[in-house]
């Protein structure tokens, strides 16, 4: 029987009809349905938006000169505000009303985890989702496709960068008691163990949380040089002005990929320098002597007015990411075709400044970490591990 199968689907392909054989969805003669499950308006909307704008705007580019295989693409996108009621709703609607072909940079590590028993039952991909957790590509599974490098991970090269450069050895960390929370703070304990110093304690916040001071006066008491943070992009600001404020000059305050953010290098008044980042990719604004870096930079200003920040760097990335694996997948796009093609993918990403490579059993396209440090209101690359 599968050889009688696989003869009559050889002998429909050649007529070119491969695709009618995909009982799936989100994918037609002239269309492919991309869903994204996004924080547009929450606490990491800094991220969603822009990752967004410059995907739409790419994916528009692509479908004006013909598309991919003569398919355009149709990206929806849903804003959850970060809340899993919401999320779950978006969910329920992308899969199984708008029908997705592919989960595209879904935000959040708890929203990304509730999702993958339905999109894997349904064979829909989840790729470059935005979240930095090692459980959106490990353990291994067929749908899950991982750009960068993991929080945990990225916690644990940072503290063992600092606490070597300044000779810090107390270590403490303040999270959003979530998913994404409790990986910065484990890579905090396990940061700590591994370079040989102490894990003292952690405070835990709200997503909606703006008054820290109670907080920061905990853990200065406590003796706390180096503070991992796993929180909103603008609570990671108000935490680092208000430690300045409170006259707590020598802490070392540490962010994983989240805390990535050009917007954060920029606050008025250098009330964010000296903030550390361990991420998977570096600042644009130092690779801007790259001729592919400046040609899109000057695209992305001339349709959104502004220089783009790094949720438009990552949305660019994956938007590029996902094209060219739609590309390899050739005219008969399916779940099998399209996994064939991530896992070819061998790439120098100049948005990212990484060389990205899947390839079967490894859906992590970069475990490179950058450490960064906000010095003069730039982010300046200090190593690359």
């Amino acid at each position: 029987m599968n050889l009688i199968k696989g003869t009559i689907y050889g002998f429909l392909v050649s007529l070119g009809f491969g695709s009618m054989l995909y009982a799936g969805q989100g994918v037609s003669d002239t269309e492919i349905i991309v869903g994204s499950n996004q924080d547009m308006s929450g606490p990491f909307a800094a991220f969603g938006a822009p990752a967004m704008g410059a995907s739409k705007q790419y994916f528009d580019k692509i479908n004006a000169a013909g598309g991919v295989h003569g398919r355009t693409i149709k990206l929806v996108v849903e804003d959850m505000s970060y809340q899993m009621p919401k999320a779950q709703q978006n969910l329920n609607k992308l899969v199984n009303s708008d029908k997705i072909f592919i989960m595209y940079q879904q935000m959040g590590t708890p929203f990304n985890l509730a999702s993958f028993d339905l999109l894997e039952s349904k064979q829909i991909a989840n790729v470059a989702p935005l979240s930095g957790s090692a459980r959106m590509a490990t353990p291994y599974n067929d749908y899950r496709y991982a750009s960068t490098s993991d929080y945990t991970a990225e916690i644990i090269a940072g503290v063992d960068y600092i606490s070597k450069d300044t000779g810090s050895s107390k270590v403490c960390s303040m999270y959003l008691p979530t998913d994404f929370g409790k990986d910065i703070m484990i890579g905090a304990k396990e940061g700590a163990a591994a370079s040989g110093i102490t894990y003292v304690t952690e405070t835990t916040h709200k997503p909606d949380e703006e008054d820290f001071v109670g907080a920061l006066s905990k853990l200065k008491g406590e003796g706390c040089e180096i503070i991992a943070l796993a929180l909103g992009v603008r609570q990671a600001i108000t935490v680092l002005a208000t430690a300045k404020k409170l006259g707590w000059m020598d802490a070392k305050f540490l962010g994983a990929s989240a805390s990535m953010h050009t917007a954060v290098a920029k606050v008025p008044g250098g009330l964010t320098e000296g903030f550390y980042v361990a991420s998977g990719w570096s600042d644009l604004v130092a690779r801007m002597a790259n001729p592919e870096v400046a040609a899109w930079v000057a695209e992305y200003q001339k349709e959104f007015g502004e220089f783009p920040s790094t949720g438009a760097l990552l949305g660019r990335a994956a938007a590029g990411l996902l094209v060219m694996a739609l590309e390899a997948a050739g005219r008969d796009l399916n779940p099998q075709s399209f996994q064939n093609a991530m896992e070819s993918l061998n790439y120098y990403d100049a948005i990212l400044g990484n060389q990205i490579t899947f390839g079967p059993g490894d859906h992590i396209g970069s475990s490179d970490i950058i450490i960064s440090q906000i010095i003069e209101g730039n982010w300046k690359e200090l190593l690359r591990k």
